[in-house]
């Protein structure tokens, strides 16, 4: 049997190294590309000759979002997260209007409430440790922080559905968000359509504890959204009040396993802070503004974490057996086992929680947007192929319009991943310096 440096090293010297070299570069790394065999064509549409003709096999990225599953595929998203959530922050891009800059806009922090004290780290004035109620000044990658301190009087039960709720307690928030605006106007709520417009970009976020909270950016339009302009009623003050009002009013009812009626809300700590312009050098000034540019690689960055492996699993949980063999914390055991219990139940088969064990019940996406707060996901990748599509065309010498050439795909899936760990070792070694490469001219970048 080869050993491990033997086989790497076999794979170097086949035939066809350099052939795979390429495809794996031209998905940079993808740490499980999609294999297709087929082909592809280009054609003029208006003569209906062949510009070009290849074909054979090609690797696609896997498109995961989550740093901990594909690395490039989730630096990619991070990309797209940044540009999504920057354009409905500065304008100026995407068709969306430099002028949003200048709308009463807010960055909110809404989290969970409270299932059971839980060890916790704090820091005094002077950047000491504060003792935890267990006695112990936990350091920060102490692996205790954000477990009970009972685990057997948490309420494992009451975290999980308020979890399985947490979108549409979003959308009781948001709901309440206009009302509180509508009265803060002085007009009537089914009025409040005629006079502005909620627009916002969210990301969910994993606390230590296993619960997500949220990160919004909110931003107050007119009727038509970010190309018209805000209600002169409407200013920072009136909509960081409103985030404020909603977020203490909003709420969910439930049923609990025993049929004890059960309210579910925000926590009480709900952070509400201004957006500063573009100039802003920090993510944070002594004003506590948030700085635009620096804001929306900060959403960014969350859009593409998943729970991470010391809360719950990245892939789906398929029967007890996996949950047996987790490599989790006991706590976040007893999430993941109390959504696959509960799961089983009638009274909550419309949440289909099994399906989401392994995200501990939260069945959101980790990244949304409201209908006119920005561009979309799409957009962005289909300009992104026109650009392509146009570095194609110039390569090949074909002096045409885009707009006038047909991309003709015929593909059929031959299997995912690379074929053995010499060729998955391979592939990260490549990912790597790719991302290297990066790293280093962005920074390039910077210093110019």
């Amino acid at each position: 049997m080869l050993t491990r440096q033997q086989r790497i090293t076999h794979r170097l010297a086949a035939p066809d190294y350099t052939t795979w070299r390429a495809k794996v570069h031209a998905v940079g790394g993808c740490a499980k590309p999609i294999r297709l065999s087929g082909t592809h064509q280009l054609q003029d549409t208006r003569t209906g000759s062949v510009l070009d003709h290849t074909g054979g096999e090609i690797f696609v990225p896997c498109g995961n979002r989550r740093a901990s599953v594909c690395p490039t595929c989730s630096d990619r998203y991070a990309a797209d997260a940044f540009h999504l959530v920057r354009a409905g922050l500065t304008g100026g891009e995407k068709g969306i209007p430099e002028s949003v800059g200048e709308k009463p806009r807010a960055f909110a922090t809404l989290t969970a409430p409270s299932f059971g004290p839980v060890h916790t780290r704090r820091e005094s004035a002077r950047g000491k440790a504060i003792p935890c109620r267990c006695g112990t000044a936990h350091r920060d990658d102490d692996v205790r922080l954000g477990t009970p301190l009972d685990p057997q009087g948490y309420d494992y039960v009451g975290a999980v559905l308020w979890q399985a709720h947490a979108g549409p307690l979003w959308q009781r928030f948001t709901t309440r968000l206009r009302r509180e605006l509508a009265k803060a106007a002085g007009i009537r709520v089914r009025d409040f359509a005629d006079h502005a417009r909620l627009s916002y970009g969210k990301v969910a976020e994993y606390q230590r504890r296993g619960l997500v909270h949220f990160h919004a950016v909110i931003r107050l339009d007119g009727p038509d959204g970010a190309t018209d302009p805000a209600p002169t009623w409407a200013t920072s003050d009136v909509l960081q009040a409103a985030i404020q009002a909603a977020a203490a009013a909003a709420f969910v009812t439930i049923d609990r396993p025993d049929g004890t009626r059960d309210t579910l809300r925000w926590g009480e700590q709900v952070d509400v802070r201004p957006i500063a312009p573009a100039t802003a050098a920090q993510l944070e000034d002594d004003g506590g503004q948030l700085s635009e540019g620096q804001l929306a690689g900060y959403i960014a960055k969350y859009a593409t974490k998943g729970t991470g492996k010391t809360e719950a699993a990245d892939r789906p949980i398929r029967s007890q057996l996996d949950i047996d063999h987790l490599t989790v914390s006991n706590h976040h055991r007893a999430m993941i086992q109390t959504t696959w219990n509960l799961g089983e139940r009638e009274q909550y088969e419309h949440l289909n929680l099994r399906r989401w064990a392994h995200m501990l019940a939260f069945r959101g996406h980790f990244l949304t947007k409201s209908q006119r707060y920005s561009t979309t996901f799409r957009a962005i990748r289909d300009t992104q192929q026109a650009h392509r599509l146009a570095e194609r065309l110039n390569a090949l010498g074909i002096d045409t319009e885009p707009g006038t050439v047909a991309v003709i795909n015929d593909w059929a899936f031959t299997g995912a991943g690379y074929r053995d760990d010499a060729e998955r070792e391979l592939a990260a070694g490549i990912a790597d310096r790719i991302r290297d490469q990066r790293k280093q001219q962005h920074e390039q970048e910077h210093r110019r």
